[in-house]
């Protein structure tokens, strides 16, 4: 019931309802990179005439937008897409805010700040409960922090810039997060980056470990590191930092 004529594509058609632009980026970025497609929207009205002109399957709206806000925004789009699920992002944890976004006919809620890896696990629960399992192809992604891998389409984006890989500096960061916080030998990422068992050159996991630092680190909060006589590890970079 969610597709119109000429957007039955097969593709899932995520709402992004947020008034901070920089949020917004980041999560269409994630979005994207699951092979989705974002229809981002800073205020109510801009929501609504979205949803009315392309018929998204799932929708993340912002509790407190300005002018109308989002429970507003919820009730209206409940009126028209009956089925239509919506994960509500909000500020603030009270109960009564939580109450009204699910009242208001919210499927589920995220306070902020929020992980990436933790809104595209709900955003893919609400889609299997809607019934879209059939697009269960597209959501090949690896999120972790403000760093995105988009597993089909090769593509790496951190805090929504695109990052350019060599394919096996690829292959190695999708190993790394595939395991992240995890402590990674030499050996161990020898044998499934490069299927092999030594190091003939010497420094082969050093080399490309220190390229895609530079890439994905430079100029930001690390998120690689290195365990002098260990190995290497991924972690989500502190805010802090």
């Amino acid at each position: 019931m969610f597709d119109t004529p000429g957007t039955h594509d097969g593709t899932v058609r995520v709402l992004i309802v947020d008034d901070e632009p920089e949020l917004t980026e980041v999560l269409s970025a994630a979005v994207t990179a699951a092979g989705w497609r974002p229809f981002p929207a800073q205020d109510g009205r801009s929501a609504l005439r979205i949803a009315h002109d392309r018929t998204p399957h799932i929708v993340v709206l912002d509790r407190m937008l300005p002018g109308m806000d989002g429970v507003q925004v919820l009730r209206r789009l409940r009126s028209e897409h009956h089925r239509l699920p919506v994960l509500m992002l909000t500020a603030r944890d009270e109960l009564e805010h939580r109450i009204d976004g699910l009242t208001a006919g919210a499927d589920d809620y995220v306070t902020k700040p929020f992980s990436l890896e933790e809104v595209m696990l709900r955003l893919r629960g609400l889609l299997r409960r809607a019934g879209h399992t059939g697009m269960s192809g597209h959501e090949s992604v690896l999120v972790l922090g403000d760093l995105v891998l988009g597993e089909k389409t090769r593509e790496v984006r951190r805090d929504g810039t695109p990052i350019p890989l060599t394919a096996k500096e690829f292959d190695l960061l999708r190993f790394l997060m595939d395991h992240p916080h995890q402590v990674l030998s030499k050996t161990r990422i020898l044998e499934h980056v490069w299927h092999a068992s030594f190091d003939g050159e010497g420094n082969l996991v050093e080399v490309y470990i220190h390229g895609l630092r530079s890439k994905i680190d430079k100029g930001r909060a690390p998120m690689i590191s290195t365990v002098r006589g260990v190995g290497y590890s991924i972690s989500a970079a502190k805010a802090d930092a």
